[in-house]
């Protein structure tokens, strides 16, 4: 009988040690944080991957992730700056960056994280959206939303130990029962924005139009004149030709004498021609040496 309470004894021992040794040893991953609690509160964090060791029954470990987070925001209908509602489907990207803060702030929940992303997201985004237009907020899908959005957050979410790493939007839409109406209205919208651009255009050619038409009538006017007192030249300087050519008897016989060969010339067309003169003629009195 005394024999079986000690092997009981020894066996129950053995348990509780081998026990205790494997509730010592704390492992962790790559991708995790371990949290050493005793009595609650949080006596040291592990970053580092490997095994680690805490005092057994006293010390507890809690895991928390390492590597990036996403959270799914639920679909909610936001108001723009001209009352125009739309629905806005959207995501982040989040991590852990001080653990004990994480887990002083939030108790070391994850979904005590989300909760808290997901009002300060919601309410950054319809503050953002709220004051856009919804034209704007259309043409700012491609970036400049979510840019808009991370800026209102700011460090916000420093106190909690996390951080925000990007807010990215699924779906920015209307609402399906006013979507149709929505699409008329902007369509009207943009054609009246379309011949407001072509009657500027037009009026804007007209002008052009008009400006060049008088630059022409400028150029051709200027263009007359010149030409007018160019000829006026020539003939200034032609009748000075003349004068000079008849300004002695010797020029003046010269000059007739020339004037005779040209119309003489002139006169013989073809072959075999006679050129006949009267005896009175200034040209035969030329030729006669009279």
């Amino acid at each position: 009988m005394i024999k079986t309470i000690r092997k009981t004894a020894l066996t129950l021992l053995l348990v509780c040690l081998l026990a205790g040794g494997l509730g010592s040893m704390v492992v962790t991953q790559e991708n995790e944080y371990k949290l050493i609690r005793q009595f609650g509160r949080v006596e040291r964090i592990i970053d580092y991957a490997g095994l680690s060791f805490k005092i057994p029954f006293i010390q507890t470990a809690d895991t928390l992730p390492k590597e990036i987070l996403l959270y799914d925001l639920a679909p909610s209908d936001v108001i723009t700056k001209d009352k125009k509602t739309m629905l806005c489907d959207s995501y982040t990207l989040w991590r852990i960056t001080d653990p004990l803060k994480f887990a002083q702030s939030l108790n070391g929940s994850i979904t005590n994280a989300e909760r808290r992303i997901d009002t300060a997201v919601y309410n950054s985004i319809k503050n953002v959206i709220s004051n856009m237009d919804q034209n704007d907020v259309i043409r700012s899908r491609d970036g400049e939303l979510s840019e808009a959005v991370m800026a209102h957050i700011g460090n916000n979410m420093d106190q909690y130990g996390l951080e925000l790493l990007s807010v990215e939007t699924k779906q920015l839409d209307l609402p399906s029962d006013n979507k149709g109406a929505v699409y008329e209205r902007m369509i009207s919208e943009r054609d009246k924005i379309a011949a407001t651009y072509t009657a500027e255009g037009q009026a804007e050619a007209k002008v052009i139009q008009n400006t060049t038409d008088r630059e022409i009538a400028i150029l051709i006017s200027d263009a007359q004149a010149k030409a007018a007192q160019i000829t006026a030249e020539g003939e200034a300087e032609y009748m000075k030709i003349l004068a000079d050519a008849y300004g002695s008897p010797e020029k003046a016989g010269f000059y007739s004498f020339t004037r005779a060969l040209e119309a003489a010339r002139a006169s013989f067309v073809g072959k075999d021609n006679t050129l006949i003169l009267p005896a009175g003629s200034p040209l035969a009195e030329i030729f006669m040496g009279r």
